[in-house]
């Protein structure tokens, strides 16, 4: 698939002069809040069986990285909800952003509104979650803002209805997914540094999911067994087959270290057990690969600033 005009090509991307790398839209200093909308990855990624309603059973195991998109919010008493970042090929009411702005909105009944501000680093279509936790972050930080109270419960629950990964941006722990990757079971996990690539190309999930040559029938496995260093990712294989682009990254970053992929993609990565060795090969990409580096985090920094601004 053609890249779309706006997928960050120069985002996240690894600098050599170590330069802060450009970001697409900046967060004016008025806005009354502002929060990160951080990535994940999927450390493994299992497909049991598709349901009746198209769905897929899985289990995948989720941890955050300390690297994402960030958001400004301000209130606004018209009960507009104006997101000032458009996305090319998005409009401004299909952004979930906005229909998770709207969907607190009513759940709430507040006649509160807002004007949001997205300053993007995660690619579309990477498999960090980058819409998910936009989204995720828009009902926190507006439930913050609102003073709904809602409770991240009923939250999440709103989250699950704009996509199965925004619960656990919601949750905000690092965990075991299953079902559609609603059922979490938050887990413990070593915290090792990343370094994720970024291949130049969108992938589409639906393609990934819908595809005849997708393994659906892998065997549950136990939290136990997992985190014991089982796994692997089902959709890999079909997202090698279909994007020369992952699977050329995927065969040279593995002259380095053992790496995968998250979620259906785009990116890939591998885990070092320190920043100095992945930094190391992050500079041995060829330019036309971008790439980041993060640590990987059981609290998300969404939920660690939310916290902070408990305190106060």
């Amino acid at each position: 698939m053609r890249l779309p005009r706006h997928f960050p090509h120069t985002i996240a991307t690894y600098s050599r002069d170590d330069a802060p790398a450009p970001t697409m839209t900046a967060i004016p200093a008025h806005a009354e809040l502002t929060l990160p909308a951080p990535a994940k990855l999927n450390l493994m990624l299992h497909i049991l069986g598709r349901r009746a309603d198209g769905y897929h059973e899985l289990q995948t195991l989720f941890q955050f990285l300390e690297h994402g998109d960030e958001l400004g919010f301000s209130l606004r008493q018209d009960g507009e909800i104006r997101l000032h970042t458009p996305i090319e090929g998005v409009a401004h009411d299909s952004n979930l952003i906005v229909r998770a702005a709207k969907r607190l909105q009513e759940a709430s009944g507040t006649s509160l509104g807002a004007d949001i501000w997205l300053d993007k680093h995660l690619p579309m279509g990477g498999g960090i979650g980058g819409g998910s936790s936009d989204a995720a972050t828009t009902l926190l930080g507006l439930d913050h803002l609102w003073h709904t109270q809602l409770g991240e419960d009923r939250l999440a629950e709103l989250g699950l209805a704009l996509g199965a990964d925004v619960p656990v941006f919601v949750r905000g722990r690092a965990a075991f997914a299953e079902g559609v990757g609603e059922y979490l079971t938050p887990v413990e996990l070593d915290e090792p540094w990343f370094l994720v690539a970024v291949p130049q190309v969108f992938v589409s999930t639906a393609e990934v999911f819908g595809s005849p040559e997708l393994t659906r029938d892998t065997p549950p496995i136990k939290v136990r067994s997992l985190l014991a260093g089982g796994g692997r990712n089902d959709c890999q294989p079909v997202v090698e087959k279909r994007y020369p682009e992952v699977r050329n990254a995927l065969i040279l970053l593995n002259k380095f270290v053992s790496a995968r992929l998250t979620g259906t993609g785009a990116c890939v990565f591998g885990s070092f057990p320190n920043r100095d060795d992945a930094d190391k090969v992050a500079r041995q990409l060829p330019g036309t690969l971008p790439s980041f580096v993060a640590q990987g985090r059981n609290i998300s920094m969404l939920h660690r600033r939310l916290q902070a601004l408990a305190k106060k």
